[in-house]
């Protein structure tokens, strides 16, 4: 394949949304707006590279969520090779959550996950201090 047929931003378009079809298995979210799409590299020669997050660390379906994700990106675009790689390191949070991600698990469970885990675990320190400078300009 050479480089004038892998149109990076074209591919990573379609890409995200043929992702928004697959679910993650604890929190029925897609996970693209579950924050999980911690990296999408698309090389000139149309190697797919995506790094993906876990809403819970040891999840026993992660064999089979790596292969569906591997099918949607050989489905959705003609890459050459694809990578799938689970990132153990960054913990998830409903932080990472879009705002169609947030509605949806609203309709769902009732709920604002995002309030709801600030105000039980609070904000990561460097939003933190934003937020406490605005409550004291108020």
């Amino acid at each position: 394949m050479d480089s004038q047929t892998v149109n990076k931003e074209e591919w990573t378009r379609k890409l995200m949304e043929g992702l928004k079809e697959v679910y993650d298995p604890e929190i029925p979210v897609d996970i693209v707006n579950l924050g999980l799409i911690y990296d999408l590299k698309i090389s000139d020669e149309g190697d797919v590279y995506i790094k993906l997050g876990l809403t819970a660390p040891g999840c026993p379906v992660v064999d089979d969520l790596v292969y569906t994700v591997q099918e949607v990106v050989k489905e959705t675009v003609p890459a050459r090779n694809v990578d799938v790689d689970i990132d153990m390191e960054t913990q998830w949070s409903p932080l990472k959550m879009s705002a169609e991600g947030r509605e949806k698990f609203k309709k769902l469970y009732g709920y604002d996950i995002v309030e709801m885990w600030i105000q039980t675990y609070g904000l990561p320190e460097d939003q933190g201090k934003t937020v406490s400078e605005e409550q004291r300009t108020q």
